[in-house]
């Protein structure tokens, strides 16, 4: 049993003196004030009305005070018979009605003055009332009173307390007076540890509830099922899955019951991770150890194969629960929809609509909620009008989240009118736009890069009463990055600090990602360093963008240096870290220290993705090394990693080194996974097949990217026409010509050296000579070997005149070296 009350080890001085600045106070100096104080004036009213109220406190605190001492007699009769109970209607009666004392405090007080032997019954008593009243901040100030008098209140009621406090929220209050009273020496029990390693938990401070737990065991005190099930929550909140097994593991070696909480909490984190196979594991374990499931469990797997889009396991799941005698409830039906949408199944999710119409007849606001967002997300805006009348017609009341849907769908689809109009109904039905209404209103419009209307909408926003919040201001930042005003972006940041509002994380990585993203790379890192001074910690995703970044400028030097810095702050670094770095490796060619870094992925306990191989297979396919190449694609098969068509563009490039065959293999292997060929894809197939000069299979692939309305570029078209100089068809050249002029495209030096190149070896060097007018007249040299080509045909030919033309021309561009051939320059003086 624990005992009534402790006296404290160490005893705290009562001080009765009232603060000197007190109201109460500056009225008695007052009041007692000699002659010379000014005389009170008619007109100072508030002064007179201020000792009037006094005068009638007074009066009413000596009318009461015969019933005040009353009922305090009354407690000490009951309490001196034991009549507890009674005691305790009383003091609950007293503290509520406040009629005769204003606080439990001004009771205790006054009881502790009249009969000072039972003020440690009455303290105990007392705060156990004001705890189970869920009277938490009296219940403090009569606790700090207690302990001013050198007690301690009953474990029972200190628990009582601590609950009490707990279920306010206050947390913290919870923690501080837990540590206060284990470092007096006072035993606790497991309710109070329990209670201490909820606040911890509830706070986010998984490190110190583990902390709290290893000090129950140090002191021979077992951790209850409370709080093994407060840990595994937090765990599992935290997606520390591995971490809340472990706890589970060990309650089972401690023999400490698991109940349906512990199952259901691990059922859910599991679900939550992906891990499905392991959550009906636990679902297994639960039915082995004879503990019934409950709503909460079915709706957690439901979740889970929803997420997976596993439907029909989940009609399974969901035909189990009937058979338990559990029916659906709006959350269940919810889930399922929402998995249906997931699987783009529109049908099912509107059958299942009306299902729960003609059954449950209304439907609540959140299911209506993921229903209308899922017709939205699937962009069937029309049907999602159409659902939203229907429900209305049939007496559901609109909430301001269901608007909101709604004008977001319209914003999705562009359709900004209607978005507005949506607005207006909104406030018509008597419902305020909050911040998330004109949030998507003036994200849309950033999105749009129509900045001038971001803003209309941000003053309408102040004008209705909705204060803009850190994501209107993280929404205007990413806006005014997109367009490049980052001028703008910072006076943002300036505004938020007038306004109290501390920017985070996320305002910042929208800013440092917009100026990498522009090459303004000492801007991100001075964005990085005012991060920091003003006290938010910068995450990984901001230094990706930061390595990033000077990874594509070809800076490594200054990208290693921040990855230098994530470890030094101990910010762990992700796959997108190492990709980064090892993407700007094989851009400079050193493939080896990027396959070293790429190894070193697994040893942080990482697994390499498709982009680290896709970085490695480009880098070995610039360098020429194909079986390389190919030997990092079989690893992808092998770790089970889907390829994409980043994986196949550099490994056709570079299998055309092994031949036709290996090419063609790869494109099979693309076929297979279903993967289909674009731009870049088809050109070096078509570049391929004219290199190995079969035309007829290069204009097929052609015909065919077309078909699939793949338009060509620049380089389909330079292929083509290297096609038809192998085939000694110069007409179909022109035709080539003719077309990408017609599509609007510029010839540019690759093409026009081609064009010269092929005339010269189809032995017509006038329409090569044409061609290099053309270019030069257009702002372009050819190279070296054109032009020796194209002077070898013309010297043939007798035509010195335009040999003398090209070395001038050649010579005011600065480029004569090619011309100190004797027979070019003999030529071009003759």
């Amino acid at each position: 049993m624990a005992n009534r009350f402790h006296i404290l080890r160490k005893p705290c001085s009562v001080s009765l003196s009232k603060p000197q600045n007190s109201p109460l106070g500056s009225l008695c100096k007052f009041l007692c004030s000699d002659s010379s104080t000014p005389e009170l004036r008619h007109g100072d009213s508030s002064a007179e009305a201020e000792g009037n109220v006094v005068n009638e406190d007074k009066k009413r605190s000596s009318a009461q005070e015969p019933d005040r001492q009353e009922q305090v007699r009354k407690l000490r009769v009951l309490l001196q018979q034991g009549r507890t109970e009674t005691a305790k209607r009383l003091i609950k009666s007293l503290i509520l009605s406040k009629s005769a004392f204003s606080s439990p405090s001004d009771l205790f007080s006054l009881f502790s003055v009249s009969f000072p032997a039972l003020k440690a019954t009455l303290s105990d008593m007392l705060l156990s009332v004001c705890a189970d009243s869920k009277l938490p901040n009296e219940a403090t100030e009569l606790y700090m009173l207690i302990k001013k008098d050198a007690l301690f209140p009953s474990l029972i009621s200190f628990n009582l307390f601590l609950e009490s406090l707990v279920s306010s929220g206050q947390y913290s209050k919870t923690l501080s007076l837990f540590s206060e009273v284990v470092g007096s020496g006072i035993r606790v029990d497991k309710f109070t540890y329990g209670k201490a390693v909820q606040s911890a938990v509830k706070l986010g401070d998984l490190k110190q509830a583990m902390e709290l737990m290893e000090s129950m065991k140090r002191r021979r005190i077992g951790p209850s099922g409370f709080v093994y099930n407060v840990l595994i929550g937090g765990l599992c909140r935290e997606k520390k899955i591995a971490d809340a097994q472990k706890l589970f593991d060990e309650m089972t070696k401690r023999k400490v019951v698991a109940n349906y909480v512990t199952y259901n909490t691990l059922i859910d984190g599991y679900c939550k991770v992906g891990n499905l196979e392991e959550a009906f594991n636990i679902r297994e374990r639960m039915n082995a150890e004879d503990v019934k499931p409950n709503l909460v469990t079915f709706n957690s797997l439901l979740n889970g194969l929803c997420r997976a889009g596993r439907m029909e396991e989940a009609e399974k799941v969901l035909e189990e629960m009937k058979a338990y005698g559990f029916g659906p409830d709006g959350f269940t039906y919810s889930i399922i929809c929402d998995g249906y949408f997931r699987c783009g199944n529109v049908d099912a999710s509107l059958a299942l609509f009306e299902k729960m119409e003609s059954k449950a007849g209304k439907i609540n606001d959140y299911t209506c909620s993921i229903l209308l967002n899922g017709l939205v997300k699937e962009g069937k805006i029309d049907k999602a009008e159409e659902v939203f009348e229907k429900l209305v017609q049939n007496g559901f009341i609109p909430t301001e989240a269901i608007y909101n849907t709604i004008l977001n769908g319209y914003c999705r689809n562009n359709e900004m009118g209607k978005a507005l109009l949506t607005l207006e109904q909104m406030e018509i039905h008597g419902l305020k736009p909050s911040c998330i209404t004109f949030n998507t209103l003036i994200s849309k419009f950033c999105e749009l890069g129509d900045m001038d209307e971001a803003i209309k909408w941000l003053k309408k926003m102040v004008e209705k009463g909705a204060s803009p919040d850190l994501q209107t201001y993280n929404i205007l930042i990413d806006g005014y990055g997109r367009s490049f005003q980052f001028d703008r972006c910072f006076q943002i940041l300036e505004e938020m600090e007038n306004n109290e509002i501390k920017p985070n994380v996320v305002s910042y990585g929208s800013l440092v990602n917009r100026l990498c993203k522009n090459g303004r790379l000492l801007e991100a890192e001075i964005s990085l360093r005012d991060m920091i001074a003003r006290g938010i910690s910068p995450n990984a995703q901001i230094y990706n963008m930061l390595i990033d970044g000077h990874c594509t400028a070809g800076n490594l030097k200054d990208a290693f240096r921040f990855f230098d810095e994530m470890l030094s702050s101990e910010i762990v670094p992700t796959v997108v870290t190492y990709n980064a770095l090892i993407n700007g490796l094989c851009k400079k060619g050193k493939v080896v220290e990027a396959e070293e870094l790429a190894l070193g992925i697994v040893s942080k306990g990482l697994r390499p993705d498709v982009i680290t191989y896709n970085s490695l297979i480009s880098g070995y396919s610039d360098n020429g090394n194909f079986q390389k190449a190919l030997e990092l694609y079989e690893n992808i098969k092998k770790e089970g990693i889907n390829p994409t068509l980043n994986t196949f563009h550099p490994l056709i490039r570079v299998c055309k080194k092994g031949g036709l065959e290996l090419v063609e293999k790869m494109v099979h292997e693309m076929s297979r996974m279903d993967l289909t060929p674009d731009l870049l894809v088809f050109n070096e197939l078509i570049r391929c097949y004219t290199e190995n000069g079969d035309i007829q299979q290069a204009f097929s692939l052609y015909k065919e990217m077309i078909n699939q309305s793949i338009q060509p570029d620049r380089m389909t078209y330079n292929s083509l026409i290297m096609a038809h100089f192998k085939g000694g068809r110069l007409e179909k050249v022109n035709d080539i010509i003719g077309d990408m002029k017609a599509r609007g495209m510029v010839l540019k030096a690759d093409t026009y050296s081609i064009l010269i190149r092929g005339y010269c070896i189809l032995k017509d060097f006038s329409g090569a000579h044409i061609w290099y007018k053309e270019m030069v007249e257009n702002g372009f040299l050819p190279d070296v070997n054109s032009c020796k080509e194209l002077i070898s045909g013309l010297r043939e030919q007798g035509k010195l005149q335009e040999i003398h033309v090209i070395c001038s021309e050649m010579s005011v561009k600065g480029i004569d070296d090619w011309c100190t051939n004797e027979n070019f320059s003999t030529a071009a003086k003759m």
